[in-house]
C-alpha cells in the first residue's frame, strides 16, 4: 500500500498571481525510492552512507512520488507561468469580516492567549451544541458529547488512536481522503477498501455525483470479526456526493448488526446543495455508535486556522478526548474563541446560505467550460470539488512525460498535461484509490472551486485550448 504525504504539508505553491519558492529543491528526474526528505539528506551528503538507525519507518517513507510532489514538479516545469491553481481545496479568499474581527478581538483577551482546556473552550462546545441542535434534533452536551480538535484531521487521528489495537480492521470507501490512511496505520489498524463506482456513462454525459454508488453486496463482503470501524465521507471529497438517507441506513444497519464503529466525516456539512442527513441521526441505535467530525476550516473559508471537533455518545467521546490530550494536549485558543463567535453570529448575517448561494454560484461558472467543450462531468451535491471526465481528450502519443509519471493511471498523465500546456493545476483522483481500483477514474481530474471568481474565469480561458486535443 502507498504512504501518502500528509496533505497539511504546503506541497503546491503556485498560484495564478505569483510563484512562490517552493519549500525543497524540486527532483527534474524519475524519484528514487526514497522519501523527499531522504532523498536531500543523501544528496547533500553523498559520501555518507545511512545506517539502519536512521532510516526513517516505513510510514512515512514512501517508496513513489505522491500527488503533491509531482504536481508540484509538473508546476515548476511548466513554461505557462504563473500556473492557475485549482488543486488543493485551500480558499482563495478571506473568511467574513465578522468573524476576522472575532479573531482579532480574542487576541486581545489574556485568557484566550493560554491552554484551552484539553477538550475545547467552553464557549466553542456550547456554540457547537447549539449550532447543531436543528439537524441533530436535540443539543448534544457540550461536556461529554463534543470534543475540539486541532483540525479535523487532528480528530480523526485521535478517533483511530482511541479505538484500533493492531490487526483491527477499518473499512474505508474509495476514492478517500488521502490522510485516513497513514491515521489508520498508525496504531496498527489494516484498512479494508471498498470502491466507489461512478456512472457507467460518466464519460459521455454530465450526471449528478450522487450517480456514484457503492456496491452494498462488496461492502457485506467485506465486513469481517476483526472489523472495528467504518468511514464514511458525506458530503464527498472528490466526488461531491451527498449520501442519501437510504444509503446511509444500509451503512448503518450493518454497522449496528456488526457492532461497528461509524467515522463519519463531515466536514463540508455546511455545503450541500441536496437534501443531507447526518447519519447520527438516524436512530437512537446508530447514534451509541457514531463519531461525526467537523471541520471550521471548511465551515468559515479558513483551512489554515486548525480547529476542528468530533460529536457523539459520552461513551465514544470520553476515550477521543484521552487521545486528543495525548497527541497535542489542547488546540489554539484564540480561533476557538473566534469560531464560537461566528456560529453565534452566523444565521444573523445569513452566512450559512450565502456560502451555499455563492459556491453553486462558482460551481456553475466553473463548469459552463466544460458545457462548451462537451466535457462530461458529476454535478456536485455538496462541497466544493467537480470531478470531470477527460476521456474525450487525446493525449499526443509521442508526448515526453517524465517516466514517473508515464508509468501511473492516465489522470497523471492529464494532470501533467495541463499543467504544461495549459497552465492549470488540477489533481488526478487515482491517488485516491488503491492501485487494483486506480483503473475506476483514470479519466477523471478534480477541480476545486473555492476560488476568487477571477481565478476560475482565466482557468476557464486556459482550459478551452484543450479544444484541438478533444476528438
Amino acid at each position: 500500500m502507498r504512504h501518502l504525504a500528509p496533505m497539511t504539508l504546503p506541497s503546491l505553491q503556485v498560484s495564478m498571481f505569483r510563484r512562490v519558492p517552493l519549500p525543497f529543491p524540486i527532483a527534474r528526474t524519475p524519484a528514487s525510492s526514497c522519501s523527499p526528505i531522504v532523498r536531500r539528506s543523501l544528496h547533500s551528503s553523498p559520501s555518507v552512507k545511512m545506517s539502519q538507525k536512521l532510516k526513517p519507518a516505513a510510514r512515512v517513507a514512501g517508496n513513489r512520488q505522491d500527488v503533491w510532489s509531482i504536481v508540484n514538479e509538473a508546476a515548476a516545469a511548466s513554461p505557462r507561468q504563473p500556473i492557475v491553481n485549482m488543486g488543493q481545496g485551500f480558499f482563495g479568499y478571506n473568511p467574513p469580516e465578522f468573524i476576522l474581527d472575532a479573531a482579532k478581538g480574542a487576541l486581545d483577551r489574556v485568557e484566550c492567549n493560554q491552554y484551552s482546556p484539553t477538550r475545547g473552550r467552553p464557549r466553542l462546545r456550547q456554540a457547537l451544541s447549539d449550532a447543531y441542535a436543528p439537524s441533530w434534533g436535540r443539543k448534544l452536551n457540550p461536556e461529554t458529547e463534543i470534543t475540539i480538535t486541532t483540525g479535523a484531521n487532528e480528530g480523526m487521528l485521535s478517533a483511530f488512536m482511541a479505538f484500533i489495537e493492531p490487526g483491527d480492521e477499518v473499512i474505508v470507501f474509495e476514492p478517500f481522503f488521502d490522510q485516513y490512511i497513514s491515521n489508520i496505520e498508525m496504531p496498527g489498524g489494516k484498512i479494508v477498501y471498498v470502491p466507489m463506482h461512478p456512472p457507467k456513462e460518466g464519460g459521455s454525459k454530465t450526471l449528478s455525483a450522487g450517480e456514484w454508488k457503492i456496491d452494498f453486496d462488496e461492502l457485506e463482503r467485506a465486513v469481517t470479526p476483526r472489523t472495528k470501524m467504518l468511514v464514511i465521507n458525506t458530503p464527498h471529497n472528490p466526488v461531491g456526493k451527498v449520501y442519501s438517507r437510504e444509503e446511509l441506513q444500509k451503512i448503518a444497519d450493518i454497522c449496528v448488526k456488526n457492532q461497528i464503529i461509524i467515522l463519519s466525516d463531515e466536514v463540508y456539512d455546511r455545503l450541500y446543495y441536496v437534501p443531507f442527513t447526518r447519519i447520527a441521526t438516524l436512530s437512537p441505535e446508530v447514534e451509541k455508535i457514531t463519531l461525526t467530525v467537523g471541520s471550521a476550516g471548511k465551515n468559515f473559508y479558513a483551512t489554515g486556522w486548525r480547529v476542528g471537533w468530533l460529536m457523539g455518545p459520552a461513551s465514544l467521546i470520553e476515550y477521543v478526548a484521552a487521545a486528543h490530550t495525548r497527541i497535542c494536549y489542547s488546540s489554539v485558543s484564540p480561533l476557538q474563541e473566534a469560531c464560537a463567535i461566528g456560529f453565534e453570529q452566523a444565521d444573523a448575517h445569513s452566512f450559512w446560505t450565502s456560502s451555499i448561494t455563492s459556491m453553486l454560484s462558482k460551481i456553475t461558472l466553473f463548469t459552463s467550460v466544460f458545457d462548451e467543450l462537451g466535457i462530461p462531468y458529476s454535478q456536485p451535491e455538496g462541497g466544493y470539488f467537480v470531478m470531470a471526465n477527460f476521456s474525450k481528450v487525446k493525449l499526443p502519443v509521442d508526448y515526453p512525460f517524465p517516466p514517473h509519471v508515464a508509468s501511473r493511471p492516465r489522470d497523471f498523465r492529464l494532470a501533467w498535461f495541463l499543467i504544461q500546456e495549459l497552465g492549470v493545476a488540477a489533481i488526478p483522483p487515482s491517488e485516491f484509490y488503491t492501485d487494483a481500483n486506480a483503473h475506476i477514474v483514470e479519466d477523471y481530474l478534480r477541480f476545486a472551486v473555492c476560488k476568487p471568481d477571477e481565478v476560475l474565469e482565466e482557468a476557464m480561458g486556459r482550459l478551452r485550448g484543450l479544444r484541438e486535443f478533444i476528438e
